[in-house]
């Protein structure tokens, strides 16, 4: 007994030590934080006093005070849309609304309070002022309108790392395994859409992937891992150059994507993107079809929605979302050799003469060949009863 509970221990102890990391390592680059001082209006800085950041969305409220230095800090907050509630003894409260968090944001955002008592109120409209002051690293955001309404061929979100300055579509460098023969701007030998995508001037294959925060790198390619479709996507940055120390890991950007959560209001959507050779724009005469060339026969459905909302309104939100692809084409023009009905019977002669021979000389089988003649009894049977399947050629 007391050995099964010790068992139970270790293994409880080291499942926390291979999670806890990952999951601290998560919230760091998930999420966004504020910070900032709070001070009167002669520039003193003003104590204790109680800063509340509230999530218009999902009414998530996180609080703090300030300290001796009238600083504060509200750090691992959701990426979404605040206001800032601030209220001390002997002021005014302030209310700062049109405060817009994305991922991996540190903005700072300074409070200057009025003198009054502190039932009056001063709210503020407009959108708060907002410096960038904990990173240095060159950041683009790609944000949820963009996802949503720019063009975007098989859907795959990872490919709008292209808006962000530097980047570059290449193919992966190197041979066997890791050549543009098994990795370009599609599939993989071994995962669904992947990017191959060099910013600023890193390799290919040397950008750090994160999804909502947590590892989303295809370990065996060293690209990107499946990201989910656009509708469930709220945004991603891109960063590069002067990265922090934090994300060691990759020599390249980082690519760090968000997915769209519930809020207090339902919402969703519905969506088909259907692509079609008949609703293709047709050749004109100026502009003929390339020798060679055969019509677009891929046809491709790519369907599905969201939903989110309350399930307790402020407390548990919930947010799902699916989608189907249904894609079929016509295979390339393929010449292929089957047998004649001779070669079938065992004669050989006619396709082992020279008129049939790309190189314009005969050739002669071997034994059981005579005179490139067998009986057909040296066939396999199986081979010959598949054969009965496939066209004879004349």
């Amino acid at each position: 007994m007391k050995f099964s509970r010790l068992f139970q221990a270790a293994t409880l102890l080291i499942a926390l030590v291979l999670v806890c990391p990952t999951f601290i390592w998560s919230q760091a680059v998930n999420f966004a934080q504020v910070q900032g001082r709070v001070v009167d209006p002669t520039g003193a800085s003003i104590p204790a006093a109680k800063v509340d950041a509230v999530n218009v969305d999902t009414g998530l409220t996180r609080s703090v005070v300030s300290n001796a230095d009238g600083a504060y800090s509200l750090p691992n907050l959701p990426v979404g849309h605040y206001k800032l509630d601030v209220t001390a003894a002997g002021f005014k409260e302030y209310i700062q609304n049109g405060i817009t968090l994305q991922v991996n944001e540190s903005p700072t955002v300074d409070v200057t309070l009025q003198v009054g008592a502190v039932s009056e109120k001063m709210e503020i409209t407009a959108n708060a002022v907002m410096v960038e002051t904990h990173e240095n690293s060159i950041s683009t955001v790609i944000d949820n309108s963009r996802i949503m309404e720019l063009p975007l061929d098989g859907r795959n979100a990872p490919a709008l790392i292209l808006l962000s300055g530097g980047a570059a579509n290449v193919a992966l460098s190197g041979n066997d395994i890791n050549s543009s023969k098994n990795y370009g701007n599609g599939n993989s030998a071994n995962s669904s859409p992947t990017v191959t995508i060099s910013v600023g001037g890193s390799q290919e294959n040397s950008n750090n992937y994160l999804l909502d925060g947590s590892d989303n790198n295809d370990a065996f390619s060293n690209v990107n891992a499946p990201f989910p479709f656009p509708d469930a996507v709220q945004e991603f940055s891109v960063q590069s150059s002067g990265l922090s120390a934090r994300y060691g890991v990759h020599a390249g950007a980082v690519i760090n994507m968000i997915t769209k959560s519930g809020t207090n209001n339902f919402h969703g959507d519905a969506f088909e993107f259907l692509r079609n050779p008949l609703l293709n724009a047709h050749h004109v005469f100026f502009t003929p079809p390339a020798p060679g060339s055969h019509d677009d026969t891929i046809k491709r459905n790519q369907f599905g929605g969201t939903i989110g909302g309350p399930l307790i309104k402020d407390k548990l939100m919930f947010f799902a979302g699916f989608q189907g692809t249904r894609q079929d084409s016509s295979p390339p023009p393929k010449t292929t050799i089957v047998p004649t009905a001779a070669a079938i019977n065992g004669d050989f002669s006619t396709m082992m003469s020279a008129a049939c021979q790309s190189s314009g000389k005969a050739k002669t089988l071997k034994a059981p060949f005579t005179n490139n003649i067998t009986a057909a009894t040296n066939f396999n049977p199986q081979a010959l009863a598949l054969l009965q399947f496939i066209p004879v050629a004349t």
